[in-house]
């Protein structure tokens, strides 16, 4: 059943390549004057979901919310034609300048869109001094303003970002000029965007609504037409164990309701905590979709950033949110597998993981994490280590987490970062461990980098990183629905996205030799299309690079 399953998976991926050959040979016949007729159109940007009946509990959202963040196995025959990152407008004149453009929503845009601009500056730019305007030929006021170049996301990649700042109503349908212009520079480069009839957006997404729903833990916000939707009964009842066991670990009975987020597009890994909580729910979802961690993982952030503390490292925060869900993307073992990471010589000392917690390779610094608190808690007792960790705070002039983490262990406990570190790693050298285990390690943490290295390549808005996450609560008022629902569809996005999601149920299912064949057909399948986005070496931290950028 298995390998019938990955010779599907094959199939699919190479009869999806073909028809992507054969509709780019056939556009370019076309485009010639040559025989052949016409280019095949497109394939749609969202696939139809059946709507199902609304949960008669669900109201509308008001204006105003309720509330307030290497096998023996052949590896599977993948051609797929390259192709530049999907979205991207990568005009000649803006290449040569340095600059880049990334539009959103993603993929086709529509009359109707408030479409958002992120111009991405070389990351050596020196543009403290220098601001960017941009000018829609025929329609000069449409994005009145000049725009600051800043760091943005957990990348800290160099950019001007024009949230919603073109509101396409009212347009005709065609091709449209931007000239962007550097100041005082003058610099100046222009892009054509293209806008689709409104007539043209798939039913989906032309009838999708902020709708939202009251549960006992939390207000839920989701889409209609969504899957979320669809499932939404199960989904509060699951929505509320997941909280009220993540308010159980700490001992405490909440007073106020959480507002989450269910969005229809995959985002990163699946889950953000800020002043409400975002959580993919998605039928394809290439992420793992174990929705119950997710859920728990972010609702631990939420009730611990509630109880406060001066300082709450990214190492303690991620890690205590890993033991006290039970795991990261699935329930494991955090003792034993952080003692495989010793001998597939994977281990990051503690200092950098510290102070680089999120630059990290993810995987290995989210088990690391959770399998130190599980260690702190097993030598000093739960009571203890949140004493310690409610009471870390920053030094004066060093922004080092790990110094002060440090200074509170010796506060606590008498000792160093480094001395702690020394008797968890001679911790972990007692922990047995299985093959089986070590190799589901080591494929889960190949798994994720080859996630991400697709993320990069073919849909680069979702990657952890650098990952467009508007305002959640701002996108409701202003009925803005495709910024969380439209997503790349484009024939190698779906080819790549279902074996990955084939991949994981491998994972699952104890099936090593499968998973590593079904992960290297995907692999050579992106370095094909994006050579330029490599697949990091075991344990490597991540890049935000973007193929536009090397």
């Amino acid at each position: 059943m298995i390998h019938r399953r990955i010779q599907w998976l094959a199939f699919l991926l190479l009869m999806l390549g073909a028809a992507q050959v054969a509709c780019r040979a056939a556009t370019v016949a076309f485009q010639a004057g040559a025989p052949g007729g016409p280019p095949l159109p497109p394939p749609s940007t969202t696939s139809p979901i059946a709507r199902p009946t609304p949960t008669p509990t669900a109201t509308r959202t008001p204006d105003t919310p309720l509330a307030p963040t290497a096998t023996g196995l052949p590896v599977p025959l993948i051609t797929l034609a390259p192709q530049q990152p999907y979205g991207e407008q990568q005009a000649a004149a803006l290449r040569a300048s340095g600059f880049s453009l990334r539009t959103h929503p993603d993929g086709k845009l529509y009359v109707g869109d408030k479409v958002s601009l992120e111009v991405i500056a070389p990351q050596e730019a020196d543009l403290r001094e220098r601001t960017l305007t941009v000018r829609v030929d025929g329609h000069p006021d449409a994005i009145p303003g000049n725009f600051a170049f800043e760091r943005r996301g957990l990348e800290g990649r160099l950019q001007a970002t024009l949230r919603w700042a073109w509101d396409t109503s009212g347009l005709e349908a065609g091709d449209y000029t931007l000239t962007f212009t550097l100041l005082p520079d003058n610099l100046s480069w222009t892009e054509t965007l293209t806008l689709q009839p409104a007539a043209a957006l798939p039913a989906v997404e032309a009838q999708a609504e902020w709708a939202q729903v009251e549960s006992e833990c939390c207000y839920i916000y989701y889409l209609t037409g969504s899957a979320a939707e669809r499932d939404l009964q199960k989904l509060v009842k699951r929505i509320d164990a997941q909280a009220s066991s993540a308010a159980s670990k700490f001992g405490i009975d909440p007073e106020e309701r959480i507002p989450l987020v269910l969005i229809s597009r995959l985002l990163g890994h699946g889950g953000f905590a800020a002043d409400e909580l975002a959580i993919s729910y998605l039928d394809r979802n290439y992420s793992g979709n174990n929705v119950d961690m997710v859920l728990h993982h972010e609702m631990v952030h939420w009730y611990d950033s509630r109880l406060g503390g001066d300082l709450r490292p990214s190492l303690l925060v991620e890690g205590l949110a890993v033991y006290l869900s039970g795991g990261h993307f699935k329930p494991e073992p955090l003792l034993p597998r952080a003692a495989a990471l010793l001998e597939l010589e994977w281990y990051l000392p503690l200092e950098g993981l510290a102070n680089d917690f999120y630059r990290s390779q993810h995987e290995i610094g989210y088990l690391q994490a959770g399998a130190l608190v599980a260690y702190m808690v097993e030598r000093w007792g739960w009571d203890d280590f949140m004493a310690f960790y409610r009471d870390i705070h920053p030094v004066n002039g060093d922004g080092r987490q790990s110094l002060s983490i440090d200074r509170a262990l010796q506060a606590h406990f008498t000792l160093s970062l480094e001395e702690l570190e020394r008797d968890f790693r001679l911790f972990l050298e007692q922990q047995e461990f299985t093959p089986e285990q070590r190799e589901d390690v080591r494929l889960t943490v190949l798994y994720f980098d080859t996630l991400r290295r697709y993320q990069q390549a073919l849909d680069p808005s979702a990657y952890f990183l650098t990952a467009w996450l508007p305002d959640t609560l701002e996108t409701r008022k202003q009925g803005i629905t495709a910024d969380y629902l439209r997503h790349p569809e484009q024939a190698a996005n779906l080819a790549l996205e279902l074996a990955l999601v084939d991949a994981y149920r491998l994972l699952l299912d104890e099936a090593y030799p499968e998973t590593q064949a079904l992960l290297d057909g995907v692999n050579a399948s992106l370095n094909a299309i994006a050579p330029d986005v490599q697949l990091p070496q075991p344990g490597e931290p991540p890049t935000g690079e973007s193929p536009e950028q090397k």
